[in-house]
């Protein structure tokens, strides 16, 4: 249960561009059971790689920051 007491060094901005891509992946997911929606693969597959691409340079660049102040 320690794992739940963890504080993060996200800000609120950061956590949403998280949310944005994990509701991006979710959608892409969902997009396949409906036809009438088929028209948003492209521009969702655009904003999961943006967010995909930003959140992880985000984490890689805390990860970093992190080892260096510990």
């Amino acid at each position: 249960m320690k794992f739940l007491k963890i504080k993060t060094s996200w800000s609120n901005a950061e956590f949403g561009l998280f949310k944005a891509c994990v509701i991006s992946y979710g959608m892409l997911i969902g997009i396949y059971f409906y036809e009438y929606v088929k028209n948003w693969v492209v521009p969702i597959w655009i904003v999961l790689g943006i967010t995909a691409t930003w959140t992880i340079l985000l984490w890689v660049k805390k990860m970093k920051h992190q080892q260096t102040s510990v």
